[in-house]
C-alpha cells in the first residue's frame, strides 16, 4: 500500500498503525499527531492507500492543543483517584492551556492544586500507553453509566448517533473526546495547575454550580517557565492595579462593569478621540450621533435581537419595548435613509463614537477589557459594489497606520468566513467572500482564513496586534454586508435611473475606545508615550523661594500646549521626585536656586536620565518635537 508522508512516498503494510510507520521511516522525537488527508488523528489510528499524511509534532499548534488536550485528562485520572466521588463534566483546551469543570461534593480550593499536581506528575511519569477505542452511542453511555457520570451521559444524548465517539482509557481512568491525543504520557513534562474559578453547566447561571480548574501545559520546563515569567510581568502591568495607582479610573458594584473615568483617565481617552477624529475629518467622514435607546422593532428587523438577544438591555415606556443599542449600524441606516441617494453620492461615510451597552455575564467581567457600557469607533460606508475594493484598501492602510502611531507595528490579519447561523443567500455570501479576498491579495496583504467566525450578516477581516509581552488582542474589523440594508430598507438612484441598494461596510479600528486604553496601559506598563500623557511635565521647586518661577514656567507651558502641573509642597526635593517618578510622568523640571538665577530648568526623563539644563523654550521644542 502507498502513501505520502511529509512529501515522501512511502511503501507501507495493508492496515499499517501511523505510529509504526513513524517509527520506521522518521526520526523526529516530538511527533504526537498526524493531518491524514486533512483531518487530525492519533497516531494508534491506521492508514489506507494513497493517504497524504502530514505529521504534527509539539512545536506546532495542533501538537501543542493535542498535549494540553492530553493532560486535561490527566487532570481528571489524577482527580478522580484523589477525590473518587467527583463527577466530571467537560475539560477543553484554551489558550495557553486548558480547564476542567468538576462537580464536587466537598469544595476542592487552590490549596489542593498542589496535591492534584503532584499525583498528575507521578501518572505522567509512569509513561503509560493511552487507548482510544471507538464505540456505538449506546456502549458509551453504559460505560459512563456505570462510572456514574452524569454530565458524560447528558452529553452523549446530546451527540448525532452517527457521530463517531472515542473513549480514551488512561489505564483505569476513561474519558470522552473526539480527540486526538497523545499515544502515550512520555510527552507530558511541564504543566502547571493555576487557579480555580466558578462556572455553571453549560453556562448558564440557572443549572449546576461547578467548579473550573484551570492548567497550562508546554512542550518542555523552558517554554513553560517563559510563560510563567510572562504572566508575572503581565500582573505588574495590570491596567485595574495601574488605572487605581495613575489616579486614572475606577469600578464600583453599584454599577458593574461600568467605567468611572477620572480626570486623568478621561484625558487619555479623549486624546485618542481626537487622534480618530483627525483621521475621520482627513477621509471625509460624516461623523454623526444617533439615540442610545430604540424601538425593538427596529432591532427585530435587523437580525440583531435573534442574534444578540441575551445581551440586550430591555427598557420600557408607556407600554411599548425599547432596547439600549448593542451596536450603532441599525442607527446608521436610519441616517443613510434620511433623504433620496444617487449613486454619485456613494461612497458615503458616516462614524460615530457611539456608547454602546451589553449584558456581559458578571463573571466575564474584567476592568476595561471585558466590560457592559463602551464606546465604539464606529463607522459605515454605503458604496456600490464597484467601490467595494477600493475602500477596502483605504481601510486597511488607514488601520495599518493608525496601530502604528499607537505603537504597534506586529499585526495579524485573518479573512472571517460564514458562519453556521447567518442571513443572507449563499450567492451573497460567495460575492463577499470573494470581494474580501480579492481587496487583501490586491494589497500584497498575508492573511489567513478563519472559517466561520464571519458576522451573521457577512464575512470580515479582522486585525489582531501583538503587544510588548507578546498577547495578541483583536482588535479591528471590517465587514462587508449585502444584507441588512436591504432588510431595514435602504436604497439609492443607480446610473440607469433605478432603486438598487447599497452595499454596507462595517469598519471600527480600534474598537472599544476603553478596552484600547486598557491594552494601552498593559502594553507600556503606564508608560503612555508623551503625546498620550495626561501629565507630559511636572516642574518641582527645591524650596519656597523658586515658587513664583515655578509658577510662571507652568504658566508658560500650558500656553505652548504642553499638559503641565507643578508641585509646590514643602516635602524634600528626593522624595517629590520619587514620587512622580511613580506616576510615570515622562518630564521632570527641577527648580533650584541656580535655576532660579540662570533663568533654566534641570530635565529628568521618567527613566531617571539627568538631560542637563536648559532654557523653558528650548525644553519646549524638545517636546514639540517628541510628540509630532
Amino acid at each position: 500500500m502507498k502513501i505520502t508522508v511529509n512529501n515522501k512516498k512511502i511503501e507501507v503494510d495493508d492496515d499499517a498503525i501511523l505510529e509504526d510507520v513513524i517509527k520506521k521511516h522518521f526520526k523526529e522525537k516530538n511527533i504526537v499527531a498526524a493531518n491524514v488527508d486533512n483531518v487530525l488523528r492519533d497516531l494508534s489510528e491506521s492508514v489506507v492507500n494513497n493517504s497524504n499524511i502530514e505529521l504534527i509534532t509539539l512545536e506546532q499548534k495542533d501538537g501543542l492543543d493535542i498535549l494540553r488536550h492530553t493532560c486535561a485528562h490527566i487532570f481528571g485520572h489524577a482527580i478522580k483517584q484523589l477525590y473518587p466521588n467527583v463527577k466530571m463534566v467537560i475539560g477543553p483546551v484554551i489558550e495557553n492551556g486548558f480547564y476542567y469543570d468538576i462537580l464536587s461534593e466537598s469544595p476542592i480550593t487552590e490549596k489542593d492544586l498542589t496535591l492534584i499536581e503532584n499525583r498528575m506528575r507521578k501518572l505522567a511519569k509512569k509513561n503509560y500507553s493511552i487507548k482510544r477505542e471507538v464505540v456505538q452511542k449506546n456502549q458509551a453511555i453504559a460505560i459512563f453509566e456505570e462510572r456514574k457520570e452524569p454530565y458524560k451521559i447528558e452529553l452523549l444524548k446530546e451527540i448525532n448517533e452517527k457521530e463517531i465517539i472515542a473513549i480514551y482509557h488512561h489505564e483505569e481512568y476513561m474519558d470522552m473526546c473526539r480527540g486526538p491525543h497523545l499515544t502515550n504520557t512520555k510527552h507530558i513534562k511541564a504543566f502547571k495547575l493555576m487557579k480555580t474559578s466558578g462556572s455553571y453547566w453549560k453556562g448558564n447561571s440557572e443549572n449546576q454550580a461547578l467548579t473550573r480548574i484551570y492548567g497550562t501545559a508546554w512542550p518542555d520546563t523552558g517554554a513553560q517557565d517563559a510563560y510563567l515569567k510572562s504572566l508575572d510581568e503581565a500582573e505588574k502591568r495590570d491596567h485595574r492595579l495601574l488605572g487605581k495607582k495613575l489616579d486614572l479610573f475606577h469600578f464600583q458594584e453599584e454599577s458593574p462593569g461600568m467605567v468611572f473615568w477620572h480626570d486623568k483617565g478621561w484625558t487619555v481617552f479623549n486624546l485618542i478621540k481626537e487622534f480618530i477624529t483627525y483621521h475621520l475629518r482627513k477621509n471625509r467622514y460624516k461623523i454623526i450621533n444617533t439615540p442610545q435607546i430604540l424601538d425593538k422593532s427596529l432591532w427585530k428587523k435587523s437580525g440583531h435581537l435573534d442574534k444578540f438577544g441575551d445581551l440586550i438591555f430591555d427598557v420600557g415606556s408607556e407600554k411599548k419595548e425599547f432596547a439600549i443599542k448593542p451596536m450603532s449600524c441599525p442607527g446608521h441606516i436610519q441616517v443613510f435613509n434620511q433623504g433620496l441617494k444617487s449613486y454619485k453620492d456613494l461612497p458615503l461615510k458616516y462614524a460615530e463614537f457611539g456608547i454602546v451597552h451589553r449584558n456581559e455575564p458578571s463573571g466575564t467581567l474584567h476592568g476595561l477589557l471585558r466590560i457592559r457600557a463602551f464606546t465604539q469607533d464606529d463607522a459605515h460606508i454605503f458604496c456600490t459594489s464597484d467601490q467595494i475594493e477600493h475602500e477596502i484598501s483605504l481601510l486597511i492602510n488607514d488601520i495599518k497606520s493608525i496601530y502604528k502611531k499607537f505603537g504597534f507595528n506586529d499585526l495579524k490579519i485573518e479573512l472571517s468566513t460564514r458562519p453556521e447561523k447567518r442571513v443572507g443567500s449563499e450567492e451573497i455570501w460567495d460575492k463577499a467572500e470573494s470581494s474580501l479576498k480579492k481587496a487583501l491579495e490586491s494589497n500584497n496583504i498575508n492573511f489567513s482564513v478563519n472559517p466561520g467566525d464571519g458576522a451573521f450578516y457577512g464575512p470580515k477581516i479582522d486585525f489582531s496586534l501583538k503587544d510588548s509581552l507578546g498577547r495578541v488582542w483583536q482588535l479591528g474589523t471590517i465587514q462587508l454586508d449585502f444584507s441588512m440594508p436591504g432588510r431595514l430598507d435602504a436604497s439609492y438612484i443607480d446610473s440607469n435611473g433605478n432603486k438598487d441598494v447599497p452595499v454596507m461596510i462595517h469598519r471600527a479600528i480600534l474598537g472599544s475606545l476603553e478596552r484600547f486604553v486598557g491594552i494601552l496601559i498593559e502594553h507600556y506598563s503606564g508608560n503612555l508615550p508623551l503625546w498620550l500623557s495626561p501629565t507630559q511635565v511636572m516642574i518641582l521647586n527645591i524650596t519656597d523661594s523658586q515658587r513664583d518661577y515655578t509658577l510662571s514656567l507652568n504658566e508658560a507651558l500650558l500656553r505652548s500646549g504642553i499638559r503641565s502641573e507643578c508641585d509646590l509642597t514643602n516635602e524634600k526635593i528626593g522624595y517629590k521626585i520619587r514620587n512622580h517618578a511613580m506616576t510615570r510622568v515622562p518630564y521632570m523640571l527641577i527648580v533650584g536656586e541656580k535655576e532660579l538665577e540662570n533663568k533654566t530648568v534641570s530635565v529628568r526623563d521618567r527613566a531617571g536620565n539627568d538631560l542637563g539644563d536648559m532654557t523653558i523654550d528650548a525644553f519646549t521644542k524638545l517636546l514639540k518635537k517628541e510628540i509630532s
